[in-house]
């Protein structure tokens, strides 16, 4: 998508990678602190050995610092830290031992509606069962605690609902929750005893000045001892968003809290049988959550390099709602965060009547319309879930802007093209 990688990231981990290049006066001192205090930690000083099952210790630590000041000093363990192959691969693995039971007492997993398929997917892998409930795109796809007690309530007829997925920012919804809306959810596990998983991973991508994201963690722990003692949380993080965009790195952190200790000790058990994260991945989620300081080198160009990459996804998230909001039969709610716009489409009957003759789901059937017409890729909202009868797709906001606008030229013309031809 031509997004440019950060130069402080890139040279830590190349200085990590080949430690010969400390010699060379090209790369700034701050760098090469950074990555001589990550291969101090590493077996034999080298990113080619294995780490402990759950990471690198002092990258822990970093994570830990990290997690303290992002939520005001409240503290973190890094004995809670656990390094992961990008969020995904620890959400499977808090999933994994979740998951017990058979018939009416085998696990329950609410997800939200539209939800990112890695949710269903390793759902559907742990024969677990998925417990639907849906975000009110009425009110920008907020998170409402009613809809979540229905959701309860009802699932409780045919599994045992144990865990409760909450993706803030929001994909492919882009919403940010409100910290009331997280106080209700909290309270809404600690009610139920439900097992909390927060996917974060889009915490540095909040473009809406009404909004602000608020950890899950950090509000738990204001809320008192009766919830911060009680409720089971996971938190996740990780390299492929923010402003980094280092996906293949497989970089990643999640947080656990309030795991009794002998289940603790059976994730850890779990976790070594894959051995360890990718220590680059690792390294690289160091640099993440331990950024150059004020007072260092190499800030003024982390900084620069940082806002013009999220100030020119705000843009570009302002633009995308903009212009579909001109188009007649397509309506796009605030993109508050995250890098996705979900548009509801207006689809004909007639497209609908064509789409089942093709055996397709309606909006399948526009999105590969788009496709053969323009060239442009999109996912249809079926992939992700949505309200009966409602039609949806999912687009990223990442291209350039040039080609950004361009893009979303095409799909209008190509939108009122559809509509006209199937009216």
């Amino acid at each position: 998508m031509g997004q440019q990688p950060i130069t402080f990231l890139r040279q830590v981990i190349a200085l990590c990678t080949y430690p010969e290049l400390m010699d060379d006066p090209s790369f700034p001192l701050d760098a090469k602190l950074r990555a001589s205090k990550i291969l101090q930690s590493c077996g034999g000083q080298s990113l080619g050995s294995y780490s402990s099952s759950q990471g690198v210790r002092c990258i822990r630590e970093n994570v830990a610092q990290y997690i303290m000041q992002r939520d005001g000093g409240i503290p973190a363990d890094p004995d809670n830290i656990y390094l992961t192959t990008g969020a995904s691969d620890g959400i499977a693995s808090i999933l994994k031992i979740l998951v017990s039971g058979e018939d009416k007492s085998r696990t329950g997993i609410m997800i939200p509606i539209p939800q990112y398929p890695l949710y269903s997917a390793a759902i559907s892998e742990l024969d677990a069962i998925q417990v639907n409930y849906y975000l009110d795109e009425e009110n920008c796809w907020a998170l409402d605690v009613n809809e979540l007690r229905r959701a309860l309530y009802h699932a409780r007829d045919y599994c045992n609902p144990k865990v409760l997925c909450i993706i803030n920012p929001g994909n492919p919804t882009g919403q940010v929750q409100s910290r009331h809306c997280i106080e209700e959810v909290i309270h809404f596990a600690w009610e139920e005893g439900l097992f909390l998983l927060a996917d974060e991973v889009y915490q540095d991508n909040v473009y809406s000045d009404n909004c602000k994201f608020h950890s899950f963690k950090k509000v738990l722990c204001e809320m008192g001892p009766e919830y911060f003692t009680n409720v089971e949380l996971a938190s996740f993080h990780s390299t492929s968003k923010g402003y980094t965009g280092e996906c293949g790195y497989r970089g990643g952190y999640m947080e656990v809290v309030n795991l009794h200790r002998d289940i603790a000790a059976q994730l850890v058990k779990m976790l070594s049988v894959r051995l360890c994260p990718p220590v680059s991945g690792q390294a690289a989620m160091d640099v993440v959550v331990n950024p150059p300081k004020p007072e260092e080198e190499s800030y003024n160009r982390f900084i620069r390099e940082k806002e013009a990459v999220l100030s020119n996804l705000a843009y570009k998230a302002k633009l995308t709602e903009e212009i579909f909001n001109q188009i007649p039969g397509i309506k796009c709610n605030s993109l508050q965060g995250a890098m996705y716009a979900f548009p509801r489409i207006f689809i004909p009957d007639k497209a609908v009547q064509r789409a089942k003759e093709l055996r397709m789901a309606p909006d399948m059937f526009y999105c590969m319309q788009l496709l053969e017409e323009t060239g442009i890729c999109v996912v249809p909202g079926s992939g992700f879930g949505q309200k009966e009868g409602t039609y949806h797709f999912r687009m990223t906001i990442l291209p350039a802007v040039e080609k950004l606008k361009t893009l979303l030229q095409k799909v209008k013309e190509f939108h009122i093209k559809f509509i006209d031809e199937y009216s």
